[in-house]
């Protein structure tokens, strides 16, 4: 499994607002059969899934602002891939998490 942190910065439309292309990104990760999980945050998305299928989805998103009309992508992407034991954005999080409230006390 691996985690991906994708920003997408669409150019050539004549205007600076991206919710319309992040909008229809995330209509692309609602149809998709690819076993990925995914998360919308205020700055970027977050992928989980198996490498293969996270490329492949990669793919696809770049082609959306084209499909929109803009002239020109820029795509911000972040891998973290483990070999060693298994990881995910939920146990990301309840790593961190749990850190947390153990130095609380």
């Amino acid at each position: 499994m691996a985690i991906v942190d994708v920003t997408i910065m669409p150019l050539g439309a004549g205007t600076t607002s991206v919710s319309d292309v992040v909008a229809e990104v995330h209509r692309l990760l609602e149809r998709s059969e690819l076993a990925i999980h995914y998360q919308l945050t205020p700055m970027s998305t977050i992928l989980e899934g198996e490498v293969e299928d996270l490329y492949t989805i990669l793919k696809q998103i770049q082609e959306v602002p084209f499909n929109l009309g803009h002239q020109r992508v820029a795509m911000n992407i972040r891998i973290d891939e483990r070999r060693d034991k298994a990881s995910s954005m939920k146990s990301k999080l309840a790593t961190v998490n749990k850190k947390l409230r153990d130095g609380a006390e």
